[in-house]
């Protein structure tokens, strides 16, 4: 039975999302039901407008009763007894929602995107489900009233892995236009550097964008911020500045309860990660090299344009995770063990922090005006590493809403219908209005594709 379980688990959950699996197979039923794959041997093109409709209708009603189970967990999160939902007892790792997440709109809105309902041969997939989710939650956070905050993660979210934001990149001009909105922007990575050069080097195209922007105030303009090596170094936008960017100092900004992570603490851990992983690299016989850093240590290739096999990378982040969590430091220092795609880190803190620490900075600068702490509902952090193992984008949903995309095209039309939305005032309703708003919604995101057009996937 333990090897099973062993098996299974190492093999199979860690690459899971249990929510969107759940979901995946209740919309499995309907499709089985209605989809006509025999449609392909007909002529009639009504008989496949009618498995269209029939699927849409029951993979709508499907979403809406998910949508009610959701709002009954957030009825019992707020009196704390969230673990007694029955979305609870369905989904057992599913975790906080920060708003409602009106599914069956953003079923809708999707299916006539991507004609979900039209497929007779494929059914719902992840790739669906993990849009729809994108989309529920962007007309839940609009909806709640304004974002606030907005953090991305870098490689994947916004350029390609291992490559820079050059000025071409059409995500710029989205995060100008959320700045011009007087959202605050955080770029939450795990690249650790403690000079704002190598910053620059990686983001140039977005800070000198900032820096020529008319749009744009200077107060709007200081709305940046760069959280580095998870949540260990925050660098402020600054115009005078040779590289535009300035360092604060960690006791400037750290959090209360980030006071006690000492440093003997700190290279307790590091020590402990830094020995597992050199079992690890010699137990898979792995070509890499040991780097090690103030607050992080990992593994990169020895020889330059080298790759990894992903089990590997992925047997690495597991059995370091695994001892880490086991060791007494383990349980006393938050830490993150994560596969960067061609590599393996162990930092000290994780994206959670580091999105607390934008939300705490950002909230006491509008302490004045009687703010405070950015909330959760009001905070939208965007990345592409959610599942629960190896994923360091995965705790920031414990302290905001999220958005899961798999490239930096998919930030760009996530973006783009984020703007939508904003600038429509509120969400589609499930009623004609709904319909009325729907389309416009999808009016607005070509009209944006026509103006900015996106990179190709």
């Amino acid at each position: 039975m333990t090897t099973r379980y062993r098996v299974e688990y190492a093999l199979k959950t860690h690459r899971r999302d249990q929510f969107i699996e759940w979901i995946k197979g209740l919309l499995a039923v309907p499709f089985v039901l209605y989809s006509q794959p025999t449609g392909v041997f007909e002529t009639r093109s009504s008989s496949v407008a009618q498995m269209a409709a029939e699927a849409h209708r029951r993979y709508a009603e499907i979403m809406l009763d998910v949508e009610h189970m959701i709002d009954d967990h957030i009825e019992h999160q707020d009196v704390g007894t969230d673990g007694q939902s029955k979305l609870k007892l369905l989904v057992p790792s599913i975790g906080t929602f920060f708003t409602r997440l009106p599914l069956a709109d953003a079923f809708r809105y999707q299916d006539r995107k991507r004609f979900i309902s039209s497929r007779r041969f494929v059914p719902p997939s992840f790739n669906d489900i993990r849009l729809i989710l994108n989309t529920a939650q962007l007309m839940g956070v609009t909806s709640a009233g304004r974002l606030d905050l907005a953090t991305f993660d870098g490689d994947v979210t916004l350029y390609d892995d291992g490559q820079s934001l050059e000025p071409a990149n059409p995500v710029i001009e989205r995060i100008i236009y959320l700045m011009s909105r007087d959202t605050k922007i955080g770029i939450v990575t795990a690249a650790g550097y403690t000079e704002a050069e190598r910053y620059y080097g990686r983001l140039h195209g977005l800070l000198e964008a900032i820096k020529a922007s008319d749009i744009l105030t200077p107060a709007q303009k200081r709305n940046l911020v760069i959280m580095g090596g998870e949540s260990n170094f925050l660098f402020t936008y600054s115009p005078d500045s040779p590289f535009l960017l300035s360092h604060l100092s960690r006791r400037s900004w750290i959090l209360p309860s980030m006071s006690t992570w000492t440093q003997p603490t700190i290279t307790s851990l590091l020590d402990l990660a830094e020995s597992s992983l050199r079992e690890c690299v010699t137990n898979l016989s792995l070509s890499a090299t040991i780097l090690r850093k103030e607050r992080a240590v990992g593994i990169i290739p020895s020889i330059p344009g080298a790759k990894f096999p992903r089990e590997s990378l992925e047997e690495t982040v597991l059995v370091v995770q695994k001892k880490l969590e086991m060791s007494e430091v383990g349980k006393k220092l938050p830490f993150c063990a994560f596969n960067g795609g061609n590599d393996v880190f162990v930092d000290i803190g994780d994206k959670s922090w580091g999105v607390l620490v934008c939300q705490n900075y950002f909230g006491a600068g509008e302490k004045g005006k009687g703010g405070g702490s950015i909330r959760g509902e009001r905070t939208l952090h965007v990345g592409d590493q959610f599942l629960s193992a190896g994923s360091n984008d995965f705790k920031a949903r414990v302290v905001g809403t999220t958005a899961w995309i798999a490239s930096p095209a998919e930030t760009v039309e996530l973006l783009d219908e984020l703007r939508a939305m904003m600038e429509m005032g509120k969400p589609a309703a499930a009623t004609e209005e709904g319909d009325r708003l729907e389309k416009d919604l999808l009016a607005r995101v070509d009209k944006l594709f026509e103006k900015h057009p996106m990179p190709s996937a």
